[in-house]
């Protein structure tokens, strides 16, 4: 059986940025039954924070790359279905979350994925298929 890592912005700048060894290590160390990922929204977000830093070419060269070793899986109607059912569940729980973890947590359940991420936001999130902090150095 697959299994499918979600991973979060977070996570992801920490790997960029060599600023978590083990992140990277466990990344690198996947086996063949496991498979990294991103969502498109995360994607958004790491792109909008090159530009709002005013990132140079090698950085964007060095997000483009890595992105291209990874699924970066779509946000379609499947996607907005769940977000639908996972906002609604989080605000009745008086648990809602920012917008875009909002987004990037029902996508993990939507996929099935575990999500991979430091934020601590994630842990009242209901519905997880599974929470990981790769980053345990950080």
């Amino acid at each position: 059986m697959t299994r499918l890592y979600m991973l979060d912005t977070n996570t992801v700048s920490y790997i960029l940025k060599g600023m978590s060894s083990k992140a990277r290590k466990r990344l690198a160390g996947l086996g063949p039954s496991e498979i990294a990922c991103v969502s498109t929204v995360t994607e958004a977000e790491l792109w909008f924070g090159l530009e709002k830093i005013g990132a140079g070419t090698a950085r964007r060269t060095a997000l483009r790359a890595f992105l291209e070793r990874l699924r970066v899986l779509p946000w379609g109607r499947d996607e907005a279905e769940v977000y639908g059912r996972f906002r609604a569940k989080q605000e009745a729980l008086g648990r809602p979350l920012g917008p875009l973890d909002t987004q990037i947590a029902s996508h993990a359940v939507a996929t099935g994925a575990v999500l991979v991420s430091s934020d601590a936001a994630f842990k009242l999130a209901v519905g997880l298929p599974g929470l990981e902090k790769w980053a345990t150095d950080i």
